[in-house]
């Protein structure tokens, strides 16, 4: 259940192919062998793209390939981490100076935003050090949320380490909001689900508060994930924060034109949710209020009644400042309509015989 907290399981590397080659680097690199594993999942979105950060439902389910750990502890406060692609060097910083640049995001930043969720959380004055050896089997920047799944299995790593419990649905919230450290807005989805999935069933994931409820797929459904091999880091660019930008620029629009509290609502959701009405209704409303043309940032702040200044510092992040249009009607198209088919798809499931097992 999403109240308990993650399963611990024994493990024996000898039986485990994997297990034991990550062993074999872990005492290669630290001298010793691991004390425990932790393995966080990556996931496949089925429907549901790009309206978890507007507040709307989603229907994900994780995958075999994860982000797997070995992990011991040192006594000098200070964090070792070893990578099995070569392509990802090393690192070590002691736990008091961990610094995560938004600008240029290295793998190892991705853990170090779990470590630093769990340890603010619980205001962890003296952490133990970590050694940690990491194997990846979840394609970089492939769209399977392989940096989630670092920063969920670090946040596991860390708790671990501390001798700390927290259910599985509190760590899929830390987590969802610690990896923002590292300048990504995104909205829960990737980190619930990492958490959350259960072994053959999709899963319809909530938020505010997050809550997940199983979804099973008809009899016979198969799911082709295809990678193009066309990377797109989602911190490294701001192509991500630029769409939810986007999405929180609509929502500020059309609830000032509906005479709502637009300083409060920074969701689409949110204006939906006060608004009261169908999502078909909403639609309707971007028909009316919001433009196809893109918005300038002049434009949006005449509508708003605010300065440039108030802008950028007051609703942009920081990686889209610099963007000089806006696509509102869009996006705020893309997730009343998408959120729809997210609720339309469960009730196709619903109503399918799904396989017995």
């Amino acid at each position: 259940m999403a109240t308990n907290p993650p399963p611990k399981l024994q493990v024996r590397s000898s039986e485990n192919d994997r297990l034991k080659r990550l062993k074999e680097t872990f005492i290669s690199k630290f001298g010793l062998a691991p004390v425990f594993y932790a393995r966080a999942p990556g996931r496949v979105n089925l429907i549901g793209e790009h309206i978890d950060y507007c507040g709307y439902a989603v229907l994900p389910m994780a995958i075999e390939q994860d982000i797997l750990t070995a992990v011991s502890l040192n006594k000098t406060q200070v964090i070792q981490l070893a990578n099995t692609n070569p392509l990802y060097p090393d690192f070590t910083s002691r736990i008091s100076d961990i610094h995560i640049d938004k600008t240029k995001p290295l793998w190892h930043y991705y853990f170090l935003c779990g470590l630093k969720g769990i340890q603010e959380h619980f205001s962890l004055a003296c952490p133990p050090g970590i050694n940690c050896a990491v194997d990846g089997t979840i394609p970089a920047s492939s769209g399977l949320s392989s940096s989630s799944a670092m920063v969920c299995c670090a946040g596991l790593v860390t708790l671990e380490a501390n001798k700390k419990t927290l259910s599985k649905v509190e760590l899929a919230e830390i987590c969802a909001s610690c990896e923002r450290y590292i300048g990504t807005e995104g909205g829960g989805m990737d980190q619930s689900i990492s958490f959350l999935a259960e072994q053959g069933t999709a899963k319809l994931i909530e938020f505010n508060p997050v809550r997940a409820t199983d979804v099973q797929l008809p009899d016979g459904a198969v799911f082709v994930i295809a990678n193009c091999c066309v990377e797109m880091n989602k911190a490294a660019t701001s192509h991500f924060n630029i769409r939810v930008m986007e999405c929180r620029l609509a929502a500020k629009l059309l609830s000032k034109a509906k005479g709502l509290d637009w300083k409060r609502l920074l969701k689409l959701g949110d204006v939906h949710k006060e608004a009261g009405v169908t999502l078909e209704e909403m639609l309707a409303t971007v028909e009316e209020l919001l433009h196809p043309e893109p918005y300038s940032q002049q434009e949006i702040c005449q509508c708003l009644g605010i300065t440039l200044e108030e802008l950028c510092t007051g609703i942009l992040s920081q990686n889209t400042q610099d963007v000089t249009t806006f696509k509102l009607y869009q996006r705020a198209k893309h997730v009343y309509s998408e959120a729809a088919r997210v609720l339309e798809f469960k009730d196709i499931c619903d109503q399918t015989p799904a396989k017995e097992n």
